[in-house]
Protein backbone atom coordinates (compact mmCIF):
# COMPACT_ATOMS: atom_id res chain seq x y z
CA UNK A 1 0.00 0.00 0.00
CA UNK A 2 0.79 3.15 -0.72
CA UNK A 3 0.16 6.68 1.30
CA UNK A 4 0.05 10.52 -0.37
CA UNK A 5 0.83 12.68 2.31
CA UNK A 6 0.29 16.27 1.53
CA UNK A 7 2.19 19.22 3.86
CA UNK A 8 2.05 23.04 3.86
CA UNK A 9 4.52 25.29 4.87
CA UNK A 10 3.12 27.97 7.35
CA UNK A 11 4.65 30.33 10.16
CA UNK A 12 5.48 29.00 12.79
CA UNK A 13 3.27 28.67 15.10
CA UNK A 14 5.33 30.62 17.59
CA UNK A 15 5.76 33.28 15.95
CA UNK A 16 3.66 36.18 16.49
CA UNK A 17 1.30 37.28 13.35
CA UNK A 18 2.12 40.84 11.96
CA UNK A 19 -0.03 42.31 9.77
CA UNK A 20 1.41 44.16 6.82
CA UNK A 21 0.31 47.81 7.17
CA UNK A 22 -1.92 47.98 3.74
CA UNK A 23 -3.71 45.11 5.49
CA UNK A 24 -3.39 42.87 2.38
CA UNK A 25 -2.01 40.25 4.42
CA UNK A 26 0.60 39.36 6.66
CA UNK A 27 4.34 39.66 7.07
CA UNK A 28 6.10 36.54 5.71
CA UNK A 29 9.68 37.65 5.26
CA UNK A 30 12.25 36.81 7.34
CA UNK A 31 10.10 34.66 9.64
CA UNK A 32 10.67 31.27 10.81
CA UNK A 33 8.46 28.99 8.92
CA UNK A 34 8.02 25.49 9.36
CA UNK A 35 5.72 22.43 8.61
CA UNK A 36 1.89 22.40 9.06
CA UNK A 37 1.42 21.44 12.66
CA UNK A 38 -1.51 19.21 11.85
CA UNK A 39 0.16 17.58 8.87
CA UNK A 40 3.26 16.44 11.36
CA UNK A 41 0.49 14.56 12.51
CA UNK A 42 -0.23 13.39 9.18
CA UNK A 43 3.01 12.28 8.60
CA UNK A 44 3.68 10.68 11.81
CA UNK A 45 0.69 8.43 11.44
CA UNK A 46 1.97 7.53 7.72
CA UNK A 47 5.42 6.50 9.77
CA UNK A 48 3.33 4.69 12.25
CA UNK A 49 1.49 2.41 9.91
CA UNK A 50 5.19 1.88 7.64
CA UNK A 51 6.65 0.63 10.97
CA UNK A 52 3.56 -1.69 11.71
CA UNK A 53 3.80 -2.80 8.08
CA UNK A 54 0.54 -1.87 7.32
CA UNK A 55 1.77 0.72 4.27
CA UNK A 56 4.89 0.51 2.32
CA UNK A 57 5.78 3.69 0.80
CA UNK A 58 4.93 7.05 2.19
CA UNK A 59 5.19 10.23 -0.63
CA UNK A 60 5.23 13.67 0.97
CA UNK A 61 3.81 16.05 -1.25
CA UNK A 62 3.74 19.89 -0.88
CA UNK A 63 2.61 22.84 -3.01
CA UNK A 64 4.45 26.29 -3.10
CA UNK A 65 7.79 27.68 -4.09
CA UNK A 66 11.04 26.44 -4.15
CA UNK A 67 11.84 26.96 -0.45
CA UNK A 68 8.49 24.19 0.18
CA UNK A 69 11.43 21.56 -0.26
CA UNK A 70 12.12 22.50 3.19
CA UNK A 71 9.14 21.34 4.50
CA UNK A 72 9.68 18.20 2.34
CA UNK A 73 13.00 17.32 3.61
CA UNK A 74 11.14 17.42 7.46
CA UNK A 75 8.83 14.83 6.43
CA UNK A 76 11.55 12.88 4.94
CA UNK A 77 13.59 13.23 7.85
CA UNK A 78 10.34 11.65 9.81
CA UNK A 79 10.33 8.97 7.70
CA UNK A 80 8.60 9.61 4.43
CA UNK A 81 10.35 7.35 1.39
CA UNK A 82 9.94 10.54 -1.53
CA UNK A 83 8.91 13.54 -2.39
CA UNK A 84 6.73 15.90 -4.64
CA UNK A 85 7.16 19.87 -4.97
CA UNK A 86 4.65 21.00 -7.18
CA UNK A 87 6.21 24.56 -7.74
CA UNK A 88 4.26 28.11 -8.01
CA UNK A 89 5.21 31.44 -7.28
CA UNK A 90 1.68 32.22 -5.83
CA UNK A 91 1.43 30.80 -2.39
CA UNK A 92 -1.94 32.07 -1.73
CA UNK A 93 -3.85 29.42 -3.48
CA UNK A 94 -7.45 28.35 -2.79
CA UNK A 95 -8.50 25.23 -1.12
CA UNK A 96 -10.07 24.12 -4.18
CA UNK A 97 -6.88 25.01 -6.28
CA UNK A 98 -5.05 22.94 -4.05
CA UNK A 99 -7.64 20.48 -4.15
CA UNK A 100 -7.07 19.95 -8.19
CA UNK A 101 -3.41 19.70 -7.76
CA UNK A 102 -3.82 16.85 -5.31
CA UNK A 103 -5.83 15.20 -7.67
CA UNK A 104 -3.52 15.26 -10.57
CA UNK A 105 -0.92 13.73 -8.60
CA UNK A 106 -3.41 11.01 -7.08
CA UNK A 107 -4.19 10.15 -10.43
CA UNK A 108 -0.51 9.37 -11.58
CA UNK A 109 0.54 7.75 -7.99
CA UNK A 110 -2.45 6.23 -7.21
CA UNK A 111 -1.95 6.10 -3.31
CA UNK A 112 -4.59 3.66 -1.45
CA UNK A 113 -4.60 6.45 1.51
CA UNK A 114 -4.33 10.03 1.04
CA UNK A 115 -3.76 11.86 4.54
CA UNK A 116 -3.57 15.74 5.44
CA UNK A 117 -3.94 17.72 8.37
CA UNK A 118 -7.27 18.61 9.36
CA UNK A 119 -7.16 21.99 8.60
CA UNK A 120 -3.82 24.93 8.21
CA UNK A 121 -3.13 27.30 10.81
CA UNK A 122 -2.16 29.95 8.09
CA UNK A 123 -5.78 30.37 6.58
CA UNK A 124 -7.83 27.73 8.93
CA UNK A 125 -10.67 27.09 5.75
CA UNK A 126 -10.38 23.29 6.99
CA UNK A 127 -11.65 22.71 3.24
CA UNK A 128 -9.12 20.86 1.36
CA UNK A 129 -9.69 17.37 2.67
CA UNK A 130 -13.43 17.29 1.82
CA UNK A 131 -12.72 18.67 -1.43
CA UNK A 132 -10.16 16.27 -2.39
CA UNK A 133 -12.33 13.66 -1.45
CA UNK A 134 -15.23 14.65 -3.39
CA UNK A 135 -13.19 15.06 -6.71
CA UNK A 136 -11.38 11.63 -5.94
CA UNK A 137 -15.25 10.37 -5.25
CA UNK A 138 -13.31 7.99 -2.83
CA UNK A 139 -14.66 8.23 1.12
CA UNK A 140 -13.26 10.55 3.55
CA UNK A 141 -13.14 11.01 7.33
CA UNK A 142 -12.10 14.25 8.77
CA UNK A 143 -10.86 15.07 12.51
CA UNK A 144 -9.69 11.98 13.05
CA UNK A 145 -8.26 10.95 16.37
CA UNK A 146 -7.44 6.90 16.19
CA UNK A 147 -7.03 4.89 12.76
CA UNK A 148 -7.17 1.01 13.01
CA UNK A 149 -6.51 -1.00 9.85
CA UNK A 150 -9.18 -4.18 9.48
CA UNK A 151 -8.15 -7.37 7.77
CA UNK A 152 -9.97 -6.07 4.64
CA UNK A 153 -7.96 -3.16 4.51
CA UNK A 154 -10.31 -0.87 5.29
CA UNK A 155 -10.03 1.34 7.91
CA UNK A 156 -11.98 1.99 11.05
CA UNK A 157 -11.85 6.11 11.74
CA UNK A 158 -12.46 7.17 15.09
CA UNK A 159 -13.39 11.37 14.70
CA UNK A 160 -14.44 13.95 17.34
CA UNK A 161 -18.10 15.40 17.03
CA UNK A 162 -19.78 17.38 18.84
CA UNK A 163 -21.29 14.82 20.89
CA UNK A 164 -18.45 12.79 21.55
CA UNK A 165 -16.87 10.34 19.54
CA UNK A 166 -17.75 8.68 16.21
CA UNK A 167 -16.11 5.51 14.23
CA UNK A 168 -16.69 4.93 10.80
CA UNK A 169 -15.49 2.39 8.48
CA UNK A 170 -13.21 3.69 5.24
CA UNK A 171 -12.66 1.28 2.26
CA UNK A 172 -9.23 2.20 0.34
CA UNK A 173 -8.74 4.51 -1.37
CA UNK A 174 -9.74 7.17 0.83
CA UNK A 175 -9.12 10.41 2.34
CA UNK A 176 -8.25 11.23 6.36
CA UNK A 177 -7.75 13.96 7.93
CA UNK A 178 -5.98 14.40 11.39
CA UNK A 179 -6.68 16.23 14.51
CA UNK A 180 -4.33 17.08 17.50
CA UNK A 181 -4.72 13.71 19.70
CA UNK A 182 -4.23 11.18 16.80
CA UNK A 183 -0.74 11.17 17.97
CA UNK A 184 2.29 13.39 18.54
CA UNK A 185 4.46 13.89 16.37
CA UNK A 186 8.24 12.36 16.65
CA UNK A 187 11.61 14.52 16.52
CA UNK A 188 13.68 13.81 13.37
CA UNK A 189 17.19 11.90 14.24
CA UNK A 190 20.05 13.68 13.45
CA UNK A 191 21.32 10.98 11.05
CA UNK A 192 17.63 11.03 9.56
CA UNK A 193 17.86 14.38 8.85
CA UNK A 194 21.10 13.58 6.78
CA UNK A 195 19.71 10.86 5.39
CA UNK A 196 16.62 13.03 4.31
CA UNK A 197 19.25 15.03 2.41
CA UNK A 198 19.47 12.25 -0.19
CA UNK A 199 16.05 10.95 -0.46
CA UNK A 200 14.49 12.15 -3.79
CA UNK A 201 12.30 15.43 -4.48
CA UNK A 202 10.41 15.18 -8.13
CA UNK A 203 9.93 18.35 -9.24
CA UNK A 204 6.50 19.85 -10.76
CA UNK A 205 5.86 23.24 -12.42
CA UNK A 206 2.37 23.62 -11.71
CA UNK A 207 1.63 24.63 -15.56
CA UNK A 208 2.23 21.60 -16.61
CA UNK A 209 -0.52 20.09 -14.54
CA UNK A 210 -2.98 21.94 -16.89
CA UNK A 211 -5.21 23.24 -13.69
CA UNK A 212 -6.71 26.18 -14.25
CA UNK A 213 -5.11 27.79 -10.60
CA UNK A 214 -7.23 31.33 -10.96
CA UNK A 215 -8.34 32.52 -7.55
CA UNK A 216 -12.35 32.86 -6.82
CA UNK A 217 -12.05 34.86 -3.48
CA UNK A 218 -10.34 38.11 -3.16
CA UNK A 219 -9.29 39.16 0.33
CA UNK A 220 -10.43 42.48 1.14
CA UNK A 221 -8.69 42.87 4.29
CA UNK A 222 -6.38 41.30 7.15
CA UNK A 223 -6.87 42.86 10.65
CA UNK A 224 -5.37 42.08 14.04
CA UNK A 225 -7.79 40.87 16.83
CA UNK A 226 -8.62 43.43 19.47
CA UNK A 227 -6.59 43.78 22.35
CA UNK A 228 -8.11 41.92 25.54
CA UNK A 229 -9.32 44.35 27.90
CA UNK A 230 -7.64 44.27 31.44
CA UNK A 231 -9.34 42.61 34.21
CA UNK A 232 -10.52 44.22 37.20
CA UNK A 233 -9.88 43.04 41.17
CA UNK A 234 -12.80 42.58 43.42
CA UNK A 235 -11.74 42.89 47.40
CA UNK A 236 -14.30 40.31 48.45
CA UNK A 237 -16.51 37.60 47.81
CA UNK A 238 -19.97 39.50 48.12
CA UNK A 239 -18.54 42.40 45.62
CA UNK A 240 -17.84 39.88 43.19
CA UNK A 241 -21.11 38.04 43.23
CA UNK A 242 -22.78 41.96 42.93
CA UNK A 243 -20.43 42.76 39.29
CA UNK A 244 -21.28 39.50 37.71
CA UNK A 245 -24.79 40.11 38.40
CA UNK A 246 -24.80 43.51 37.05
CA UNK A 247 -21.69 44.56 35.29
CA UNK A 248 -21.53 40.60 33.79
CA UNK A 249 -20.25 42.75 30.33
CA UNK A 250 -17.06 43.99 32.04
CA UNK A 251 -15.58 40.29 31.92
Amino acid sequence: MKALICVKRVIDYNVKIRVKTDKSGVETENVKMSMNPFDEIAVEEAVRMKEKGEIQEIVILSIGTDKSQETIRSGLAMGGDRGILVKTDNEQLEPLTVGKIIKAIYDNEKPDLVILGKQAIDDDCNQTGQIVATLLDVPQATFASELKKNNDNSYNVTREVDGGLETIKLNTPCVITTDLRLNEPRYASLPNIMKAKQKKIDILEIRSLNIDIKNRLEILEINEPPERKPGIKVEDVDSLVEKLKNEANVL
